[in-house]
């Protein structure tokens, strides 16, 4: 593939031949599959990467000059974005849906303005209000903007730098940010650590199957300890919370001891029973022609898992019931399918969020090995999920789910 319009193309090609079969799915979903087929992650990775692979090699910021450069305060047009945390030196897309965004970034276009990214505190405000933005956000410049069939808007954007938003303005008929230079502390020499953290990094990257686009920074081509912390942290999984504390983080050392921390969480293995009982969620998304292992896979999985089904028969689960409402749910999850027969399922964000969440909750218990007790209590934070649904119906809590695995800790220490 040579640039960005052959992709857009195939997905194309894709709709109009599913079309001809009776079967229809989104310009966004045919994007996806199209990425998939790639042997890529997501649409995100792949529009990401072509972007970059775009640019001439001679227009690559220098680590440095960027993280020295100065913002001119101001008014900006201002895009509030949920469920999702950016970082400086990253290109990303952002689908935008609500109207008075889609006009802020009318007028960043037509201006030839960047925008300021502004994180929401809960992603369940669909009109935020000047409460429910942090105080940090990011300056990004604007580089694609492309208007889908569904009514959304994409575009492509390159964070540039944190900004301090002192107001976020909601009277007009866009959103509009206030916003001044943080005036975030020097790096200093932080060699040793940022070592540590890039001999964590390339095991976890190989483990992970992450990607870093050609043209985005690597972590190992400066050492200034803040880019490398935010060229990680936006590949590592982790809860919004942690992402959220990362980008309103000024202190770049600080910034990089926090990712150290989240690193060597990682560095508590799977035991070799949850190994088997992750190997046959993903082979049983496999055999159903799923595209993605999903939560539901997961759980469907840990009921036949030692560790996780004497926790959910200790708090009074149907294990029966459940599996056949998990059966059921997964048997009529048509958005999930495979365009090329035999495609391995790769697991969802959200799937590895769950399995992070259980390493750090066995790293703070100093447990030796994640085992299926901690995967299913780190299943709960998915609220949204059939799955933590499932566990609801059947009177799970993530409370009693705790309960029983600090009492089993007890017995077993």
């Amino acid at each position: 593939m040579r640039d960005f319009r052959d992709a857009k193309v195939m997905a194309q090609t894709l709709r109009e031949s599913l079309s001809g079969k009776s079967l229809t799915i989104s310009h966004s979903e045919s994007l996806e599959l199209v990425s998939r087929m790639l042997g890529l992650a997501d649409w995100n990775t792949l529009s990401a990467l072509l972007q970059a692979e775009r640019r001439p090699e001679a227009t690559r910021p220098v680590a440095s000059a960027i993280a020295r450069e100065r913002i001119e305060p101001g008014r900006y047009p201002a895009v509030p974005v949920r469920d999702f945390v950016p970082f400086p030196t990253a290109v990303f897309p952002l689908f935008i849906g609500r109207e008075k965004t889609k006009a802020a970034l009318d007028r960043a276009f037509n201006d030839r303005r960047e925008v300021v990214l502004a994180v929401q505190k809960s992603a369940g405000v669909d009109a935020p209000g000047p409460r429910d933005i942090d105080t940090i956000g990011l300056l990004a410049k604007l580089i694609e903007y492309e208007q889908l069939e569904d009514g959304t808007s994409k575009v492509l954007v390159a964070g540039r730098q944190r900004v301090v938003i002192n107001r976020f303005i909601t009277d007009k008929d866009w959103y509009q940010a206030e916003i001044v230079d943080p005036d975030e502390e020097p790096g200093g020499d932080a060699t040793d650590l940022v070592q540590r953290i890039l001999e964590r990094f390339q095991p976890y990257a190989s483990a992970n199957d992450v990607r870093v686009p050609k043209g985005w920074p690597y972590p190992d081509e400066t050492h200034d300890p803040g880019r490398i912390a935010d060229v990680i942290a936006m590949h590592v999984v982790m809860p919004l919370e942690d992402r959220r504390r990362l980008l309103a983080t000024l202190n770049p050392l600080v910034r990089l001891q926090r990712i150290a921390a989240l690193l060597e969480s990682w560095a508590v293995p799977l035991s070799p029973a949850f190994e088997e009982t992750r190997r046959r969620a993903l082979a049983s998304s496999t055999q159903r022609g799923h595209r993605s292992a999903t939560l539901e896979h997961l759980l469907l999985a840990l009921t036949d898992d030692a560790d996780a089904s004497s926790v959910l028969g200790a708090c009074g689960a149907d294990a029966t019931v459940l599996k056949a409402d998990l059966v059921s749910f997964l048997g009529s999850e048509r958005d999930n399918i495979f365009v090329a027969p035999g495609t391995e399922s790769r697991p969802t964000p959200a799937f590895m969020r769950v399995i992070h969440r259980a390493q750090l909750q066995a790293q703070e218990q100093g447990s030796a090995a994640v085992t299926g007790m901690h995967v299913l209590l780190g299943l709960f934070p998915e609220t949204r999920s059939p799955a933590a649904r499932l566990l609801d119906k059947q009177g799970v809590s993530a409370a009693r789910v705790a309960d029983l695995i600090g009492r089993n800790r007890g017995t077993s220490g």
